[in-house]
């Protein structure tokens, strides 16, 4: 049984990433690219399903662990009555020298003698088939099925044990020596990788180390829970995948919202309604070339008709990503179905038209040039939002139930046409100013008419509901209305009805179980951990600073042992729910950081870029 979520740490190489937990086993790995099939998926079922251990004999957990400074490199310790041993895990940036995805793993011994255990279980496509696995050599294993084959390199005295189906060795390690393992992908066609040299890891491990020192170094953050902004900022950059500048949701699929409910869904994509928050982060931040390249990567992917515009897209801008069901997987903790690609593609949200001109306007000001054709993909994305802005949909949640008149999309919608006008001005498209000046008039009337109940004292959910919606926290800093507007304030009082034990939930009356109504899926789920930054950030833009900082602290409290965050939080069972590491956790993390604490030079510096702060 795989360990709690919050057990994991990440290390990724900019392409894909992998999950170790404080066992000692890495669980969970797809290669060669974050969206592709995994061949490590342990942490969806059992080790029969794939997975990497390494740890001292008779060890369940370690004693501790931590990254190496500001990297990706991983160490874990383990003390005991032999002796302590140190086993650093690392991916090498492929983008240094790696052609292919590798995990190495080096074995130290810091005292005495330990013996260690490991056992390989490689199992292709989502831990679905077996490969065939046999020696080259003593110390190198491969398993091949198929297209796939993965490769295992062994120091000197670790020679393994070879069977069909998983590859196991012990040895010891006494104080000062190292045993160093590689695990590699490669395509099953391609020659057999060369001999891994002690030299070559610790060049590699220098070279790892430095490229995320390096990277960190460019943080322009000095305010309080700096160590907090830096790692979430690290662990958005793992996230992404650099070939294209596209940024995942997270690492992982189907990590249930509830554990043994059905709210498992695959997280591996690229969502449009992430970009404005992805890119007003890595901006305050200083990542400028990161943010240009994220936004990069949304013009390449919502190129084409406007009609086919996707909530989500693969890392490379895929548009058929089907959901499947994987039967032969029981599930994080019995959580069924376990469904890998995302049926959402499919759904039409009109949030992303906001979102999508909400992300361009803030680039073109921050200096990125638009060409002609990119120009004309804005105009045709406006033209279609005009003819559907009135029309149901399923929302930012992605509910799979019927569609409403969700407010937030309509807000959406509004900071799509005022976006507009602006980006009109700074074009010199004089002749299209009036008309979305007309549609953005048009928009506000409706939501505050339609979208604002008196009687709740709050916007709501959808027209004419009377649930309230953590999203409409975000209304003062989309510019919808002004934070100390009373819809505005009455809008963040009413949130106190989804506060569960100090944090926020998406939706649901926390007074009647926090029930959804959404949708037929049934269950509950966890308090949403990037709500409940947006709660901060809404209460120090109502002057609410004491409080803000609070629930700030508080959230930064529940982040795992190595400072990572999933998606969700569940406040009585005390354990992270959902994918992780999840990035608009991590996103909302920095944004309120800054909002918070950010200082006057650095919001000068942002002002006549960012349009969300």
């Amino acid at each position: 049984m795989a360990g709690r979520i919050e057990d994991y740490a990440l290390v990724g190489d900019l392409e894909t990433a992998a999950l170790v937990g404080t066992d000692g086993s890495v669980d969970w790995w797809c290669a060669p690219r974050f969206d592709s099939p995994a061949c490590l998926a342990a942490l969806l079922g059992d080790p029969g399903h794939g997975r990497w251990l390494l740890a001292p004999v008779g060890a369940a957990r370690c004693t501790r662990r931590g990254y190496r400074g500001d990297t990706l490199v991983l160490d874990t310790v383990w003390e005991a009555l032999s002796g302590s041993v140190r086993v650093t895990d690392f991916m090498p940036v492929r983008s240094l020298g790696e052609s292919t995805p590798t995990i190495v793993r080096v074995v130290e011994g810091l005292s005495g003698r330990v013996a260690m255990r490991g056992e390989l279980r490689v199992r292709f496509h989502h831990g679905g088939i077996v490969p065939w696995t046999r020696s080259l050599d003593r110390r190198t294993v491969v398993s091949i099925a198929g297209p796939d084959a993965a490769y295992l390199s062994c120091g000197p005295g670790a020679d393994p044990v070879v069977t069909r189906d998983r590859t196991a060795f012990a040895f010891t390690v006494p104080a000062g020596r190292r045993v160093a393992f590689t695990l590699g992908w490669r395509p099953s066609h391609a020659a057999v990788p060369p001999a891994v040299s002690p030299a070559r890891i610790d060049a590699a491990l220098s070279g790892t180390l430095a490229f995320w020192n390096d990277w960190a170094a460019a943080l322009r953050y000095e305010g309080p829970r700096r160590d907090a902004v830096i790692r979430s900022l690290l662990t958005l950059k793992a996230l992404t995948y650099a070939p294209t500048g596209g940024v995942v949701a997270a690492a992982t699929a189907s990590l249930p919202e509830s554990i043994g409910g059905q709210r498992n869904w695959d997280y591996r994509f690229c969502w449009l309604r992430d970009s404005t928050f992805t890119l007003s982060c890595l901006l305050r931040g200083g990542y400028r070339r990161e943010a240009l390249a994220w936004t990069e990567w949304l013009l390449r992917a919502v190129a084409g008709d406007p009609a086919d515009l996707q909530p989500l897209y693969g890392v490379e801008g895929q548009r058929r990503l089907p959901e499947t069901l994987a039967d032969w997987l029981p599930g994080y903790e019995d959580s069924r179905p376990v469904r890998f690609g995302n049926a959402a593609v499919d759904q039409f949200q009109l949030d992303i038209y906001g979102e999508v001109l909400n992300t361009v306007y803030s680039a073109v000001r921050a200096g990125v040039a638009l060409d002609p054709p990119a120009w004309a993909l804005v105009a045709a994305l406006l033209e279609y939002l005009g003819e559907r802005w009135q029309e149901p949909d399923e929302g930012i949640w992605e509910v799979r139930g019927p569609r409403r008149h969700f407010v937030h999309s309509k807000v959406m919608a509004w900071v799509a046409a005022d976006r507009a006008v602006r980006l009109a001005r700074v074009a010199g498209l004089r002749g299209t100013v009036h008309r979305w000046q007309a549609l953005r008039q048009e928009l506000h009337a409706e939501i505050c008419a339609r979208g604002w109940s008196a009687e709740q004292g709050s916007f709501t959910q959808s027209y004419g509901s009377g649930q309230v919606d953590a999203t409409a926290l975000l209304i003062p800093r989309l510019g919808f209305l002004p934070a100390r507007d009373p819809r505005v304030l009455g809008t963040v009082r009413a949130m106190e009805r989804l506060d569960d034990h100090g944090f926020l939930r998406r939706y649901g009356d926390v007074r009647d179980g926090g029930t959804h109504g959404l949708d037929d899926l049934g269950g509950t789920e966890g308090t949403f951990v990037a709500c409940t930054f947006w709660y901060a950030d809404a209460l120090a833009m109502t002057g609410r600073a004491d409080e803000a900082r609070a629930v700030f602290e508080r959230v930064l409290d529940v982040r795992n042992d190595v400072g990572l965050l999933a998606e969700e939080w569940d406040p009585v069972a005390g354990r992270q729910l959902g994918n992780m590491p999840q990035a608009l956790s991590h996103v909302a993390l920095v944004n309120t950081a800054f909002t918070l604490y950010g200082t006057r030079r650095h919001d000068r510096a942002l002002s006549g870029h960012l349009a969300v702060a």
